[in-house]
């Protein structure tokens, strides 16, 4: 399916989100801290699995993912969203 079976406005919103993932991405990471502190059970493990996509999206080396998701280190990953917002 390519970008011919859109509008011109929806190619723009589409090209636009594409152009700006990673900021995307890095949000929705920092948002998951949060609600990592506060999940539990079965909820908990998932938002763990999103956020490993999130960092692997974000091209995060994948032993920093590993190192992070196993040891399910929030402080760890909230340090990692600081670095990545440029905040560090």
């Amino acid at each position: 399916m390519g970008m011919e079976n859109y509008s011109p406005h929806q190619q723009k919103i589409i090209k636009r989100y594409y152009d700006n993932i990673d900021q995307v991405s890095w949000q929705r990471l920092a948002e998951l801290v949060a609600d990592l502190y506060l999940a539990e059970g079965k909820k908990r493990e998932k938002m763990w699995t999103s956020a490993a996509s999130f960092m692997e999206k974000l091209k995060v080396p994948q032993t920093k993912i590993d190192a992070i998701v196993q040891k399910k280190d929030i402080e760890a990953l909230a340090k990692l969203v600081k670095e990545l917002m440029g905040k560090e």
